[in-house]
């Protein structure tokens, strides 16, 4: 099946016995148990799993290409079930410009708790290899990275880091499986914030981690999600399947707006560069190119001005939303630095635009207002 019939159907059967076409929600927060005893995989308990939960999971698992998927109550749960699932000790390689939250977790959290790491650009495959130490066991990928849209070469990174026995996690929140398969490129887990383009309205809180193999490593992330406790409720969960199904529709949308809105934005006086994968002139294109079937609807621009420039900006936007989280169908726009706090490389001048599903032109007239 094709990714939108996947996207439509994949699990519907799942603790479905009425057979609804679109399921229901299951609240319950304890199943009966059979008279004979408990069976493994029985449902049990909400925390352990319920029907909407592993209806999520199976078809965010199927739209990946993975074996198994975790579902989580946000994307730094998610992110951070990954982390806990490593040794003390253990090394990661990070994107130096990798979403803030997981930098403060990193920095703030882990890092107490033994964890070593060193954020780097992630350009160049040649920069990460220079960086793994005997303790690697993990390189974590952003592409396009959040906010500075550097693209790193999946594959080249995953044969290098399976040669030396260590785990790639791609975080692929920002093309979702629509445009970017990192698991059929080698990836060996996948991470979501579904809060954004899978719940794509943004009403809804969740995180997931796909596995290519179902191996020990995600059994310990699997545990960490069931006795850690950070699970989405089964409310979300129905809310992020029926989302799921519009997705491949909107993530259309939300790339051929992103394109138009950046030969807009290209060559404005007002801006001194855009960045976006999808332009020939980003010294990522070819490789994301080849691995990409699309570009998103994320965009970051440097503005010809200094931070308060680009601050009265985005301030000045009638239509676009003033608002730090993005995938919805709504356009929404930031001073990225001014949200990123400590430890940030954004430069001050950076305006990070998530593109959505209104009309491309009232987009443009929006920011042709703005930035007059």
């Amino acid at each position: 099946m094709r990714f939108e019939t996947k996207a439509i159907h994949a699990g519907l059967e799942i603790g479905n016995l009425s057979k609804s076409i679109i399921p229901p929600i299951s609240p319950s927060t304890i199943f009966e148990i059979d008279a004979d005893g408990r069976n493994e995989g029985d449902l049990h308990y909400t925390r352990l799993g319920n029907p909407n939960r592993l209806q999520f999971e199976h078809l965010i698992a199927t739209l990946e290409g993975g074996a198994a998927a975790a579902a989580f109550s946000s994307g730094i749960a998610a992110a951070s079930a990954v982390l806990q699932s490593l040794d003390p000790g253990d090394h990661i390689i990070i994107p130096e410009d990798v979403y803030a939250g997981n930098r403060k977790m990193v920095t703030g959290i882990m890092n107490r708790w033994g964890l070593k790491s060193d954020f780097i650009n992630m350009s160049n495959p040649a920069t990460i290899e220079s960086h793994i130490g005997p303790k690697t066991r993990l390189i974590w990928i952003e592409t396009p990275s959040n906010p500075l849209m550097r693209i790193t070469d999946i594959t080249a990174v995953a044969e290098m880091a399976r040669a030396g026995g260590i785990l790639t996690l791609v975080d692929n929140t920002w093309p979702t499986p629509f445009n970017q398969l990192p698991l059929e490129l080698g990836a060996d887990l996948v991470l979501h914030s579904t809060s954004k383009y899978f719940g794509g309205h943004s009403d809804i809180l969740g995180g997931a981690i796909v596995a290519r193999n179902e191996d020990d490593f995600f059994d310990r992330v699997r545990l960490i999600q069931r006795m850690g406790g950070a699970v989405p409720s089964p409310a979300d969960c129905w809310m992020l399947s029926r989302s799921t199904r519009t997705l491949a529709y909107r993530m259309r949308g939300h790339n051929e707006h992103a394109e138009k809105v950046v030969a807009w934005l290209n060559g404005h006086k007002k801006v001194a560069d855009v960045y976006f994968p999808g332009l020939e002139s980003h010294p990522g294109h070819e490789i994301a190119r080849k691995q990409m079937t699309g570009y998103g609807g994320m965009i970051s621009f440097i503005v010809n001005g200094d931070q308060q420039a680009s601050i009265r900006i985005v301030g000045r936007s009638k239509l676009i939303k003033r608002a730090t989280s993005l995938g919805g169908v709504e356009s929404t726009w930031e001073h990225r630095q001014s949200s990123e706090g400590e430890g940030s490389v954004t430069p001050k001048n950076l305006i990070r635009l998530s593109v959505g599903l209104e009309h491309p032109d009232d987009i443009i007239d929006d920011l042709k207002q703005a930035l007059a």
